[in-house]
Parts: C-alpha cells; sequence; structure tokens
C-alpha cells in the first residue's frame, strides 16, 4: 500500500525549483541499494484542486494538501537524478506512523513506537525544473523500495526555516495518507500522534523572481528524531 506524506513550504515569487534534499531512514533489512525509484510531488493547499465539499472521512480538510498531485517528477522518468548520503548506521526515533493511517473516529492511534534504522539524505537534481508561481505549496518525497523487510520514513525537523533564516508563517505541518484515506489526509501530530506538530526534514533551492537570482527555500533543520512518518512504495 502507499503511503504518502506532505510538509509545506512557501514562495512569495515566481521560482524555478532546481535541487531538492530529504532525509529518513532505511528500516529493518533495507538498504540504498534496495531503492529503485525516487521522486518528489508537489500538491497546492486545499480546496485547490480538490472537491469540496470533502468526504467528511477526517476530523477537517482546512490546510492539508489537495486531493490530487499538482507537478511530479521521478528518477525513472529521467526527469531527475538522486544520490544518496548515510548519516548515521543506526537510528532511533522516539516514534513513527505506518500502519495507523485510519479515518474518523479511530484516527488516533497514538503512533506505533520507536523505530530504528539507517539514516540517509537524499539529494536530488531536477534537470526539468519545477517552475511553480508564487503560492503555498507541500512537498512530498517518495521512495521506492524493493524488499519486503524494510521501509522508508521521513524524519521530522524541528520548524520550517526560510530563506532569510527565519520562521515562515502559516505553517502548516505535515500532513499523510494512504491508498484508503485519499483523497483526504491527516495531520500527523494533531490527529494520529497528540504530539507535534510535526514538519518534514527537507530543503529546496531555486531561481526566484523575473531576475535570476539563486536562494534556499523552506529549509528543514536536521537533528529532531521525534517522528518517522513511512512513505513508500514498495514492491
Amino acid at each position: 500500500m502507499e503511503i504518502e506524506a506532505a510538509d509545506d513550504f512557501v514562495l512569495t515569487s515566481s521560482t524555478s525549483i532546481q535541487h531538492a534534499t530529504f532525509t529518513g531512514i532505511l528500516s529493518g533489512n533495507a538498504t540504498v541499494s534496495d531503492i529503485l525509484n525516487v521522486g518528489v510531488e508537489i500538491y497546492r493547499v486545499f480546496p485547490g484542486d480538490s472537491n469540496n465539499p470533502p468526504t467528511g472521512n477526517v476530523p477537517t480538510r482546512v490546510n492539508s494538501p489537495s486531493d490530487v498531485v499538482f507537478a511530479s517528477r521521478q528518477s525513472a522518468d529521467a526527469n531527475m537524478t538522486f544520490s544518496t548520503k548515510t548519516l548515521a548506521s543506526l537510528f532511533t526515533t522516539n516514534n513513527s506512523v505506518l500502519n495507523g493511517i485510519n479515518p474518523i473516529p479511530n484516527q488516533f492511534t497514538g503512533g506505533e513506537g520507536a523505530m530504528r534504522g539507517t539514516e540517509v539524505e537524499f539529494d536530488l537534481t531536477f534537470s526539468a525544473p519545477l517552475d511553480l508561481d508564487s503560492d503555498h505549496y507541500f512537498f512530498v518525497p517518495q521512495v521506492e523500495v524493493d524488499t519486503q523487510n524494510g521501509e522508508f520514513y521521513w524524519l521530522s525537523a524541528p520548524k520550517p526555516i526560510g530563506a532569510d533564516g527565519t520562521p515562515f508563517v502559516p505553517d502548516l505541518q505535515t500532513w499523510i495518507r494512504n491508498e484508503a484515506l485519499s483523497p483526504d489526509w491527516l495531520r500527523v501530530g494533531t490527529d494520529i500522534t497528540h504530539q507535534g506538530p510535526f514538519n518534514g526534514a527537507f530543503s529546496l533551492e531555486g531561481t526566484a523572481g523575473p531576475v535570476p537570482e539563486p536562494r534556499t527555500l523552506g529549509f528543514m533543520a536536521l537533528g529532531l528524531a521525534g517522528l518517522a512518518i513511512a512513505r513508500n512504495v514498495k514492491r
């Protein structure tokens, strides 16, 4: 079953995104050699690209990602490349979310507890840049793992930091869904674990505005291993 986890970023001007990173854990027996495909999806904020009113299967869709993807890139489609860097061979989180993604009234599970794995940073280069207008978006990392004995989990981060080094507002926190819940989304911290709210560990780099101006956008500082969120496509 496919699981999608999304966290938001803000663009104050039209931007061409050429590079991204995100950090997570490969659990169980999974290694970087088991990675078949890496990708990125961009969602707009609900109710953009969505049916409205929503289904009522989740507590709220306010500030959630939209129903369907707005833009995407995949290494398998040759419109992006990726490399990996192992940051820690044995890394432990305080909590995790994998199977406990349920519609109301069973959305609260408390999470599935601590988990261990190899901490990996993914470095992405888009040969076809993501050209986005000024708006509020969600970033969804994708990792296809070719093993039944491990998962990819996206790590949490302390707070969203903008290009100027200060937190951006509003911060819409991390949302998650599986195929059974789609097109709806749940808030990882507010709905599922009653911790947080959480943010995902990622960064974006691009050229902003009508005059080329390199900058880093939506940087998520690493270091808080409070939560691991499963995000994988398993073959």
